[in-house]
C-alpha cells in the first residue's frame, strides 16, 4: 500500500512538472533562447578586441618624444585620442620594411577620413635618417596622412621603445640586410593608448599584426597568413569605440 501512494505521488510530480515547466521550455526554444545560451553557440571572441597584459596590468603605449619628417616634436600626448598603428622601420632597409610600408599606405588610404587615426613610424637608423630624408621616403611612398609621423632622434632610446617598451625586436646585426634586424609587426593602440589586439582560435591575444605580408601574397614562405585585412576590421572596431 505504501509503494501505490509513492507511485501516485511521483506520477503527480510528473504531471506538475510537465503543466508548468514544459511549456516555459517550448517558448524558449521557439524564442531561440535556448540555442542562444547553448555553449555550442560561443560568442565570436574577435567581437570585443584583447588588451595586452603585463603583470595582470593593461599596456599602454609608453611615454616617447622625437622629431617627424616635417622637423616637428613628436611626442605620445599627439596620438592621445587616436587609434593608431605603430611600426620600426629604417628607410635604406632592402627586405622587410619596404612590404611593410606600402601596407601601411593602403591601410593610410583606407582611413583617409578619420580624423582620429594615425600611424607612427620610428626609425631604427637615426643618424642616418634626418628629417630631411624621412620627408623624401614619406614623398616617395605617398605618405600624406598629416597623423602619420616618421620620427628620429636618440637612437638608445628608439631602441629601448622597440625592445622593451612595445617588445617589438630591433637591433644592429652586421650580417642581416641593411646591418640591421628588426621584426615586421605591428602593433595597434586605442583611443586611451592601451595596446589591443584579436583573440587568436584559443582565445589568447595575438599581441602583434604581420606587416611584412601584403594581402596580394596570402601568405610568406612560412606559411603565415597576411594580417593587414583583419588589421583594418580592428582599426575601424576601435575607431567606433
Amino acid at each position: 500500500m505504501k509503494n501505490k501512494y509513492t507511485y501516485v505521488w511521483v506520477s503527480l510530480v510528473i504531471l506538475i512538472f510537465g503543466i508548468l515547466v514544459i511549456p516555459k521550455i517550448v517558448d524558449r526554444i521557439q524564442d531561440g533562447e535556448v540555442v542562444e545560451n547553448d555553449r555550442m553557440n560561443v560568442k565570436n571572441p574577435n567581437d570585443d578586441l584583447s588588451f595586452i597584459l603585463l603583470n595582470g596590468k593593461k599596456r599602454r603605449v609608453p611615454s616617447f618624444e622625437f622629431i617627424n619628417q616635417d622637423s616637428l616634436v613628436i611626442n605620445n600626448s599627439d596620438y592621445q585620442g587616436k587609434v593608431f598603428v605603430v611600426e620600426f622601420f629604417f628607410t635604406t632597409c632592402p627586405s622587410i620594411c619596404p612590404i611593410m610600408n606600402k601596407n601601411l599606405v593602403e591601410i593610410q588610404d583606407e582611413f583617409a577620413d578619420a580624423e582620429n587615426f594615425g600611424i607612427a613610424s620610428f626609425s631604427i637608423t637615426p643618424e642616418f635618417d634626418t628629417p630631411m630624408v624621412l620627408k623624401q621616403y614619406a614623398e616617395r611612398y605617398g605618405i600624406n596622412d598629416m597623423d602619420w609621423h616618421l620620427m628620429t632622434g636618440d637612437q638608445e632610446k628608439i631602441y629601448k621603445l622597440a625592445n622593451e617598451g612595445f617588445n617589438i625586436f630591433a637591433a644592429e646585426v652586421p650580417d642581416a640586410p641593411g646591418g640591421f634586424e628588426h621584426s615586421g609587426l605591428f602593433a595597434l593602440v586605442d583611443k586611451n593608448g592601451y595596446l589591443r589586439s584579436r583573440v587568436d582560435n584559443f582565445g589568447n591575444p595575438i599581441v602583434y599584426y604581420r606587416g611584412a605580408i601584403t594581402p596580394e601574397q596570402g601568405a610568406n614562405e612560412h606559411g603565415e597568413t597576411e594580417q593587414i585585412s583583419i588589421l583594418k576590421e580592428d582599426i575601424g572596431k576601435l575607431l567606433e569605440e
